[in-house]
């Protein structure tokens, strides 16, 4: 399945299914020439394998499953540290913030601050690193595959903003974070419903 309409009409995760985002963050590479990534990620009957996020300006690859861990290049990555919402900026799309979807106003007056950086491969990379303390957008199979797998490597939790779980054959409004930011995002969305 990818983003430029090869295969991206399965209606099963059965067997082998590769996931391929040839070029996350279009807009940046066009406008920026930074911000932007390639990711490709392996799911065998549903369950993720593995995952590889290429931030192309900064040459490191992230890499990894349960298997084997989470690398960026040959350096092994920790958990980020389990921090609440309040103790870490937040990654958000702006359509979310502004609309105010699921009370993304809410959550990010609850952060120490917004980060929006246009490439979900990119946000996913900053939630590993302890950079942000989650992350949330409307995203479509191909943009958060490949970051599902590394991140849930690493301890975070990854599902819908409601906290039920992804469908990997349908766009969903993804939420990456510390399990502590989870619980008080679930929080503030449930008061928004």
């Amino acid at each position: 399945m990818g983003e430029e309409g090869f295969g991206d009409c399965l209606t099963s995760m059965d067997g082998n299914v590769w996931i391929v985002d040839p070029l996350d963050g279009t807009m940046n590479f066009v406008k920026q020439r930074d911000h932007f990534a390639i990711m490709i990620a392996l799911y065998q009957d549903g369950k993720g394998v593995l995952g590889y996020i290429f931030d192309v300006m900064n040459d490191v690859l992230y890499a990894g499953g349960p298997a084997v861990g989470v690398y960026a290049n040959d350096e092994r990555l920790t958990a980020p540290n389990n921090i609440p919402l309040s103790e870490g900026l937040f990654g958000a799309s702006g359509p979310l913030v502004i609309g105010n979807i699921s009370g993304m106003q809410e959550i990010i007056r609850h952060s120490r601050g917004m980060r929006i950086y246009g490439s979900a491969g990119i946000e996913f990379i900053h939630a590993f690193l302890g950079k942000t303390v989650g992350y949330s957008s409307f995203l479509k199979p191909w943009d958060f595959a490949a970051g599902r797998i590394l991140a849930e490597t690493l301890g975070l939790v990854v599902t819908k903003i409601d906290g039920s779980p992804l469908d990997m054959l349908s766009s969903n409004l993804v939420l990456v974070t510390t399990g502590k930011a989870q619980q008080d995002i679930r929080t503030i969305v449930n008061e928004n419903v």
